[in-house]
């Protein structure tokens, strides 16, 4: 989340719908431009891709009789042209601080697609220039959002459930040979980091969502079933500073695939397990033996699901009103400190915290670590 700066505070409220662009044409793109769809208060005027017929297809794909016709480009300078207000960027992770420093410079706010850069010393200069610019910068982790993650989270703060103690966080996935085959992916340079990076992150943004600040990190990193520069496995157990130990397992290799977070209090267990997005039939809270539910723990009545169009609403409503980013999209930088402990920690063979977390200049640079390759 950036801070207020001078030049927030001189932001006037919009009379108009935001303009909206996207940078990249693949398949997460859809979800943003569905989500740009729903919301009344948005409008997509121009999308950009390299390949010049994707760009093309996708803009008449989403024009809208109602607006504008969403053009098609194929650089980022042309659709900043556009007179844009928001910049969603949907390429892959090492172009991500690029675009969105040259977005700040042309005075667009932006929403990234996680991973938001390849480290944290990338990030920094993005949230640096975000102050800078009086511009936001918030970053897609739709896991979230929803009605049900949002009560959980309510019940855990206000201590309804009792004290937080254990947790676990399992993003169990299946991925072929040939998926990290595509030139991008599974390399340092491109793709920062394996599934860890990749996958894993998205529960372990929702487990400190719920959670809050983290407090040290002690992991590994396995190669045991692709042919790939990094991880296809990693565990870890982190800590937390309301004192959750959390055990969290990341992997690329799992058949039956399931995103889970189970978190154990003093008065229940809170489990949520779905793949890539829950709803309320994906929750649960287990009462203790011997504990009466409490009425509050029931899910609202009114429910939504996780997801971009979640996400995008509560972005842009934060946008019109020049409020601070909600909830959903704050703490750009939390999940990615988590994911970089694990791999500091595998590098050094140390149990990181935030306070030396930093000290590892090389993973503040770059995720690169040494990986335990036990393939026969």
């Amino acid at each position: 989340m950036t801070h207020p700066t001078p030049a927030d505070s001189e932001r006037k409220e919009p009379t108009r719908p935001l303009r909206a662009g996207i940078v990249g044409t693949g398949g997460i793109s859809e979800l943003h431009a569905e989500a740009l769809a729903a919301y009344d208060g948005a409008v997509l005027v121009g999308v950009a891709d390299l390949d010049p017929a994707r760009a093309q297809a996708f803009a008449e794909r989403w024009s809208r009789a109602s607006g504008p016709p969403v053009d098609a480009v194929t650089d980022l300078d042309a659709l900043l042209a556009l007179d844009l207000d928001v910049l969603h960027i949907c390429t892959p992770p090492a172009v991500h601080a690029e675009q969105a420093l040259a977005a700040f410079a042309a005075g667009v706010h932006v929403v990234c697609e996680k991973p938001a850069a390849l480290s944290l010393d990338e990030l920094q200069t993005m949230t640096d220039a975000a102050a800078a610019t009086g511009r936001e910068l918030a970053i897609v982790f739709q896991q979230r959002t929803g009605t049900a993650a949002a009560h959980v989270r309510g019940l855990l703060a206000d201590g309804a459930l009792g004290r937080p103690l254990v947790a676990t966080c399992q993003t169990l996935w299946y991925r072929p040979q040939a998926y990290f085959d595509v030139p991008w992916r599974g390399t340092w340079a491109s793709e920062g980091g394996g599934p860890t990076l990749g996958h894993g992150i998205h529960q372990l943004d929702l487990l400190a969502h719920l959670l809050g600040d983290w407090a040290s990190v002690s992991g590994q990193l396995w190669r045991l079933g692709r042919e790939t520069e990094t991880e296809d496995v990693s565990t870890a157990v982190v800590t937390f500073a309301n004192g959750v130990v959390a055990s969290v397992i990341t992997s690329a290799l799992s058949p039956r695939e399931v995103s889970s977070v189970r978190i154990d209090t003093e008065l229940a267990t809170v489990t949520v397990e779905h793949l890539y997005g829950h709803g309320h039939e994906n929750w649960r809270i287990t009462p203790a033996p011997g504990v009466e539910p409490a009425p509050e723990w029931r899910l609202p009545e009114v429910e939504e699901g996780s997801g971009h169009v979640p996400l995008v609403r509560e972005v842009y409503d934060a946008l019109h009103s020049n409020a601070p980013l909600p909830a959903v999209a704050a703490s750009a930088a939390r999940s990615l400190e988590i994911v970089t402990a694990l791999y500091s920690s595998a590098a050094t063979g140390r149990t990181v915290t935030p306070a030396t977390l930093r000290d590892d200049a090389d993973r503040m640079r770059s995720l690169e670590s040494p990986v335990t390759d036990l393939r026969p």
